[in-house]
């Protein structure tokens, strides 16, 4: 006998954010680690834009690829880590990575589904690392 499983139970358990937006972006689900990482409540992310985490400088390119998807039911993301800035509610700017999945209902994209990690700890780390091996290298060529 296999066990059921409680799909809500899971993702809302799971430590990363899980967010899915429908065909047009709006957010359809947005799990207990998205509010605690973004900083919005479940009733203030759903049925907003993609927008509410979205760097302004970054929307355009966000939408033309989303809108691609969608019309071709293909993305080059679908197994690839994406890492790309992001904002929380109180507007600062933080370093995301997530994958993302299709959703499909009778071979027609109906939205996708993001499962997110916080990066910005590990991408600040890298850029001082990157910046002091730059200035040691300055100094022995000097």
């Amino acid at each position: 006998m296999t066990p059921t499983i409680d799909y809500e139970q899971l993702v809302n358990a799971i430590g990363d954010a899980v967010i899915i937006s429908d065909a047009s972006g709006a957010i359809t689900l947005w799990n207990p680690a998205a509010e605690r990482m973004f900083g919005f409540t479940q009733s203030e992310a759903l049925g907003q834009s993609l927008d509410l985490i979205i760097p302004e400088r970054l929307r355009g390119r966000h939408w033309d690829g989303y809108n691609k998807t969608m019309a071709t039911g293909e993305t080059r993301y679908g197994h690839d880590l994406l890492k790309v800035p992001a904002v929380d509610k109180a507007g600062r700017t933080m370093s995301i990575a997530f994958t993302v999945a299709l959703l499909q209902s009778q071979g027609e994209v109906t939205g996708i589904v993001a499962i997110i990690r916080d990066e910005t700890a590990r991408f600040q780390e890298d850029r001082a690392l990157r910046k002091r091996i730059a200035e040691l290298e300055a100094k022995a060529t000097a």
